[in-house]
């Protein structure tokens, strides 16, 4: 009985872990966090180029270059393409704390409890339904993922290739292509207003759309040292891939 019930729980911590690493790759934003704002009501469509213009490009480097670390909430919508109208097919939300590059915190608090954590050398899944954890070297896991828009360096050309999108539903959009073909990303929506990103559009190869919105933007925030020290849970089960 000890055998099957341990069996049975390793077989759902695999499938919750794969889970999991999809929603990093997602974010978001790996990748991870470096650009964020207060976001207003952004309806759920998809990116669609429109008119030239130099704005998006110039807010973007310029939050980029201006903000180390930042803090704040988000939602985290999936959209898909039905009969061609778009439905939300999963929605979740949770807080984020990130100081480029590498380390970062981004919770989900609503459906359930999750924690991906990186401490710029490891990054930590924290499953709290299942009590385990699942540890692997950061590396370049950021890559082309939405994560390194968010948390990777400044360096954000090497990996993409950036364009401007046009205007839609009140902001500057920014296209972000990676360059890697070693994802499964086609392109990365970012939507600026007041040199502030205020929301992304993940667009996968399988014609999903990922949509983020971002509020309770603190920009540079006084973080202690020892922020994104990950602390084993007392009992958890400990996983390194």
């Amino acid at each position: 009985m000890d055998n099957s019930r341990t069996a049975l729980r390793s077989r759902t911590a695999q499938a919750r872990t794969l889970n999991i690493n999809l929603k990093l790759r997602r974010m978001v934003m790996a990748a991870g966090l470096s650009a964020l704002a207060v976001a207003g009501a952004i309806a759920i469509t998809a990116l669609t180029p429109g008119r030239a213009s130099a704005a998006a490009l110039d807010q973007f480097k310029q939050f980029v270059s201006s903000t180390q670390s930042a803090k704040g909430s988000f939602t985290q919508r999936m959209v898909r393409n039905e009969n061609g109208t778009s439905k939300v097919v999963n929605t979740s939300s949770g807080s984020f704390v990130f100081s480029r590059p590498g380390k970062f915190i981004w919770t989900y608090q609503k459906p359930y409890e999750q924690v991906i954590q990186a401490d710029g050398e490891k990054l930590f899944i924290y499953d709290k339904d299942l009590n385990q954890v699942t540890t692997k070297k950061l590396g370049n896991a950021l890559g082309s993922s939405p994560a390194a828009i968010l948390f990777g360096s400044n360096d954000l050309e090497k990996n993409f290739t950036l364009k401007e999108a046009g205007n839609k539903d009140g902001l500057e959009w920014l296209q972000a292509t990676p360059k890697s073909r070693d994802t499964t990303f086609d392109n990365i929506g970012i939507g600026l207003r007041n040199g502030t990103p205020v929301a992304m559009e993940l667009h996968d190869s399988f014609g999903q759309v990922s949509v983020l919105t971002f509020d309770s933007f603190e920009k540079n925030p006084s973080l202690k040292g020892n922020s994104f020290n990950f602390v084993v849970p007392k009992g958890a089960d400990v996983f390194d891939n």
